[in-house]
């Protein structure tokens, strides 16, 4: 179904909306002219579609991105508020807004990371175990 409106700045050209669902141009169009997905035209009549309607038909929900080369998604990022160490192993407890992470870490990545009080770290957690990096 088309609109006719100046456009907005969340809507996305044909191709990035066929790239995110996953779908070919061809079939986009077809969509548009079932009836199927709603469209508007942009100023130089540009097919345009909402961000909304691309939410709609997405297939699977749109995943965060890391913006890491690390690959744990769940981060904390935070601040050290204690480290213990004893012998070769270190507990490191972590602040991150209301929660607070405890790592059980190396004592030469305590080192090397410079974790001390008020120091501020992210929490890494995959499965069970937590990794840390320094912010």
């Amino acid at each position: 179904m088309l609109r006719q409106v100046a456009g907005d700045a969340s809507d996305l050209g044909l191709g990035e909306a066929a790239k995110q669902l996953g779908v070919s141009l061809d079939t986009l169009r077809r969509w548009d002219a079932d009836g199927k997905i709603e469209t508007t035209r942009d100023d130089s009549n540009r097919r345009r579609v909402p961000a909304a309607e691309v939410a709609r038909l997405r297939p699977t929900p749109e995943r965060h991105v890391t913006g890491t080369t690390a690959s744990p998604r769940n981060r904390f990022s935070g601040t050290v508020v204690s480290v213990e160490t004893d012998g070769v192993m270190a507990l490191v407890e972590i602040e991150a807004g209301p929660h607070r992470i405890t790592a059980a870490i190396t004592r030469d990545s305590v080192e090397e990371l410079g974790l001390a009080e008020g120091v501020e770290a992210t929490a890494f957690v995959k499965a069970t175990s937590v990794m840390v990096e320094r912010t």
